[in-house]
């Protein structure tokens, strides 16, 4: 059974920093790609970092410079650090992990729901 446990959401002022934990059982996880999906209300859902095998990592351009992404395999275990936050990083955020390099995610999270506000 394969599960996908995000931990570390939360309610942070505008400028905070925060850090997602995505933790996997059931699966290799070495050999997969973990990823980083978000949504909020209203909007459509978008990709916001992942990180492959090799330990490339490719962000969106929203993010690009305030949030990084890596990966422990000996834990099992993706992260998502997010600095500079802004209201518009309010969303539920959701881990997945992708076989195919290029394909669409086999397992996904529950979600860990950030909120940025003052």
């Amino acid at each position: 059974q394969v599960q996908l446990v995000e931990s570390g959401g939360g309610l942070v002022q505008p400028g905070g920093s925060l850090r997602l934990s995505c933790a996997a059982s059931g699966i290799s996880f070495s050999i997969y790609t973990m990823g980083w999906y978000r949504q909020a209300p209203g909007k459509q859902r978008e990709l916001v970092a992942s990180i492959a095998r090799s330990g490339s990592a490719n962000y969106a351009d929203s993010v690009k410079g305030r949030f990084t992404i890596s990966r422990d395999n000996a834990k099992k275990t993706v992260y998502l650090q997010m600095n500079s936050l802004k209201p518009e990083d309010t969303a539920m955020y959701y881990c997945t992990a992708t076989f195919a390099p290029a394909g669409q995610p086999n397992y996904w999270g529950q979600g860990t729901q950030v909120t940025v506000s003052s």
